[in-house]
Parts: C-alpha cells; sequence; structure tokens
C-alpha cells in the first residue's frame, strides 16, 4: 500500500482526545510508599533522645526519638525488646534497632523497635542492665530475703582463684584478726570463658559439701560451714564479668549458705553483689567483716583483766581515799587562799582609811558646819529686817489709804443712824430718816427735812 502523501496544509488533529492517566487512592499511594520504605531503608540502628513516651495498657509503648534538626515516631510492641524496655524514659539517650514502616491510617512513618541500648554503654553494660533488671524483677535482689551473718564464724568456704590476690588478701587479714578460722577453699577460674560455670558450680559443691559433712554441733547449727565468700580482686568490666552472669547469681539466691560478695575495688559492683547476702567493697573489707564478731571479742577479753582490776573493791576504796585526800588538800588551800584574801581586803581598807583621815575630815566638816550656822543667822536676820520694812511700808500705804485720812482732810461720812448704812446718794435718804456723820473729830447726828 501506497503512503499517504501529506500537504503543507496537513497539520494532523488540533483537538487529540484525553491521555490516558493513572489515579491513586490515599490507601494505595500509602501502601506504595511503605513497601518502598521497607525495601529500600527497612532494618535500622538509629540513635536519639527519647521524648513524649507514652505507655498503653495494652502494653505498647509509643514515644519520639528526635536530635537537634528532626524527630521521628517510635514504637515498641508488648512482646519486643522485653528485658530492655525499662531502659526507656524521657530525656534519654539511646540506640534503637527497628524496622522503618509506614502507619498507614495516619499516613505516617515510624520506626518499629525490636531492640534498645543506652546510646554511649557497650555491649557488656547493656547486657548487665538487662540482666539486672530481669533478676530484679524477680525478686533475687529483695531486702527481705537478705540472711545475716553468723557473729562467730568457725569454718567459711572460699571461692576464688588460688593464684590471684585476692585470696593473699582475705588469708592476711584472717591470720592477723582471726587465725583459729577454718577455711574450705575451692579454687576455680574468675576470669575468662567458662568463668561463670565454674563459679556457680564451687557454690553449689560447697552447699553438698556442707549438708553431707558430719555436722559439727556448735551453737545449734546443723551445717558445716557459716557462709561462703566468693571473691577476686578488681579489673575491668570484661575482667569481672563472669561475676555478672546469670548462672552465678542464680547459684547465689539458690544457696543454702549465706554468701558474702567481694568483687573488684569500691567502685566496681556486679551482679552476684546485688544478690549476695553482703556486699563487701573489697576483698579485705569482706575478710574483716567475717572476722569483726571474733576480732571485738578478743580485744574485750584481752581488755577483761584490767576492767576487773579496775572494778576491784579495794582499787575502789583507793581511789575513794585518794579522792578524800584531794578534797582535804583542796579544803586546806581554799581556806588559806581565803585568809590570805581577807587579809589583803583589811589591809586594801586600812590603807584607804589612813588615806581618808577621819579626824581631819571632821574638823573639817565642824568648821564648814560653824559657817554654814554663821550664814543661816545672818540670812535670818537679813530675812527678818526686810519683813520689817516692808510690814511698815505697808502699813504706811494703808494709813494713807485709810478713812481717818480722809476726813482729816476735811471730808466726812454719812451714815444711816440705825444701821450704820453708809448714804451714797441723797436718793438713798428718806423723810424724817435719823443720820449720823462722822467728821474729823466726832459724830454729828441729824433729821432728814427735805430730799
Amino acid at each position: 500500500m501506497s503512503k499517504q502523501s501529506k500537504s503543507q496544509w496537513d497539520f494532523g488533529e488540533l483537538f487529540p482526545t484525553e491521555q490516558t492517566r493513572q489515579v491513586l487512592t490515599v490507601s494505595d499511594l500509602t501502601s506504595q510508599i511503605r513497601r518502598l520504605l521497607e525495601q529500600r531503608v527497612g532494618e535500622v540502628w538509629v540513635g536519639g533522645e527519647i521524648s513524649n513516651l507514652r505507655a498503653q495498657s495494652s502494653g505498647h509503648i509509643y514515644f519520639t526519638l528526635k536530635d537537634a534538626g528532626a524527630q521521628l515516631s517510635c514504637v515498641c510492641f508488648r512482646d519486643a525488646a522485653r528485658w530492655s524496655r525499662a531502659l526507656l524514659a524521657d530525656g534519654q539517650q539511646v540506640i534503637l534497632q527497628g524496622d522503618v514502616t509506614v502507619y498507614e491510617v495516619r499516613g505516617q512513618y515510624q520506626l518499629v523497635v525490636r531492640q534498645i541500648e543506652l546510646r554511649g554503654v557497650g555491649a557488656l553494660q547493656v547486657a548487665f542492665e538487662k540482666l539486672k533488671l530481669k533478676l530484679a524483677a524477680e525478686g533475687l535482689f529483695a531486702p527481705e530475703r537478705k540472711r545475716p551473718l553468723p557473729k562467730y564464724p568457725q569454718r567459711i568456704g572460699l571461692v576464688t582463684s588460688p593464684t590471684g590476690a585476692a585470696i593473699r588478701d582475705v588469708l592476711h587479714v584472717v591470720q592477723r584478726r582471726n587465725p583459729s578460722l577454718e577455711i574450705v577453699l575451692v579454687s576455680c577460674r574468675v576470669q575468662g570463658q567458662g568463668a561463670a560455670e565454674e563459679i556457680a558450680e564451687a557454690i553449689k559443691l560447697l552447699n553438698r559439701y556442707s549438708v553431707a559433712s558430719e555436722p559439727i554441733q556448735r551453737f545449734n547449727d546443723s551445717t558445716n560451714l557459716d557462709l561462703i565468700l566468693v571473691t577476686r580482686g578488681g579489673g575491668s568490666l570484661e575482667d569481672l564479668w563472669a561475676f555478672n552472669e546469670e548462672v552465678v547469681a542464680r547459684a547465689i539466691f539458690e544457696s543454702a549458705i549465706p554468701i558474702v560478695s567481694a568483687v573488684g575495688h569500691e567502685i566496681d559492683f556486679t551482679i552476684a553483689d546485688f544478690v549476695a547476702d553482703v556486699r563487701a567493697a573489697t576483698p579485705s573489707a569482706a575478710a574483716e567483716i567475717i572476722t569483726e564478731g571474733v576480732f571485738a571479742s578478743r580485744e574485750f577479753v584481752a581488755n577483761l583483766m584490767r576492767r576487773m582490776a579496775q572494778a576491784h573493791p579495794r582499787r575502789r576504796l583507793n581511789e575513794q581515799l585518794q579522792r578524800l585526800d584531794d578534797l582535804q588538800t583542796g579544803l586546806l588551800r581554799q581556806t588559806k587562799q581565803g585568809v590570805r584574801e581577807r587579809q589583803v581586803i583589811c589591809q586594801n581598807l586600812a590603807t584607804r582609811l589612813r588615806q581618808v583621815r577621819p579626824k581631819q575630815f571632821l574638823e573639817q566638816r565642824r568648821e564648814l558646819l560653824k559657817v554654814t550656822q554663821k550664814r543661816l543667822r545672818e540670812l535670818a536676820r537679813a530675812q527678818f529686817k526686810n519683813c520689817k520694812n516692808s510690814f511698815a511700808a505697808t502699813e504706811s500705804r494703808l494709813r494713807l489709804l485709810g478713812p481717818e485720812q480722809v476726813l482729816s482732810r476735811g471730808y466726812s461720812i454719812t451714815m444711816d443712824a440705825a444701821t450704820g448704812k453708809i448714804i451714797r446718794r441723797a436718793k438713798d435718804a428718806k423723810q424724817s430718816q435719823r443720820l449720823k456723820t462722822r467728821v474729823k473729830q466726832g459724830e454729828i447726828q441729824s433729821t432728814v427735812e427735805k430730799m
């Protein structure tokens, strides 16, 4: 078939049919993203800080893992990371292992956590924390199950290496504080592969030995060993790891004999320390704890004769007599001192009396009294004279103001002859009233005739 020719005016379809396109639902798109994440990313290790921790009643734990630049939603389902779930806490720095996926209901990508480690802590420390949490939950560390140590142990079991420094320290302290203490040594490795199993077997062996041996009847005890000491010297976490194994912890827990754990130095703590009945900071400290009762009693007995001698009645009597002598001496000393003090006081008073010169003092006072009396007499005379002059002046003024002086100047005083009332105004007089008029010399009787 021949090819059709096209003209220059043939432009094809101006309005082509609608192109075919694929439209996804939200669920389809989310499912594709989920599959892509799980295939391309999948299992990862990621570190960060925990925040917004939320534990549901279902047992699932939800939280956010964040750093300075981003955050990631995480979920730890109930059956995942059973022994390390307790490490989850707000603000905790952790390293998580899990699967990256998408929670399709919310369209949110998240990490499904499988393992949990503390950030910056190695695998041994994580294993230590896991076992510690597990055994604590089972009650192996419970304080109420801790048994007291016998005060006067006579035979103990010792679990340690026969060539280590710990056994030398223990024997040195025991020899110094309680040489009669019997020690049953079960040697074992305390470091390396298989050491934990040997330690656990040594503890079990001592328990079997104590039960199988013929009991020594002392203090109504039915066992042959009073306690077991599990010990070794210091070292790194790897060196001490045998005492962090579960097999050792359970052997200590199941022991019928009280156990003292002394592993490492003061700053070292092992699982064995938590399970044991008593934890000692060092092997030497453990030996001192075990021998404390006998050592203290030995010192008590050593001091008993001295204390008995001190308590003897003759000694007490002698002490009382000596005390009496001391009191008598003190009394005499105080008496003499008191007499001397009184003599000094008398001498001081006599000196002061001489300095005062009472005769001269009295003479001075007599002279002063005479002068004072003379002054009082002069003052009295002057006062009397002043009073006399004042009286004369007053008398003179009264005389000048008296009625006699007025009458002497030609005045008269008219009075009612019957009553003696002074007539001051003419209208005060009445018709035919008898009047009496007083002049300088004598009186004049008159009668009112005209008003």
